[in-house]
């Protein structure tokens, strides 16, 4: 099933590259709009087991979900590793 997250921390095609060479082995075709804010993410969601695996990924790359609730050292802590997310997808871009 096609499903959609707000996630945050993501700003350009830099994010959205590395999101998607991180994801679309796993889930296959992937979609973000960043025309909106918070920027949405679509793809398809197999189960809910699937879609705690796409939230922890997105974490751990530093674009958190909009519903979760982080604490002020949590968001710094993963609005400076998307930074390094972006950084990585803007040099990916060049190739």
């Amino acid at each position: 099933m096609q499903k959609s997250f707000k996630a945050l921390n993501i700003k350009c095609d830099g994010c959205a590259n590395t999101i998607k060479k991180a994801l679309t082995d796993e889930f296959g075709e992937i979609d973000v709009d960043l025309t909106q804010e918070p920027r949405v993410v679509t793809l398809e969601i197999k189960d809910k087991e699937a879609e705690l695996v796409f939230r922890k990924k997105m974490r751990s790359l530093g674009y958190p979900m909009e519903d979760e609730d982080l604490g002020i050292l949590t968001k710094g802590g993963l609005k400076a590793k998307s930074f390094v997310s972006c950084a990585i997808g803007k040099m990916s871009e060049d190739k």
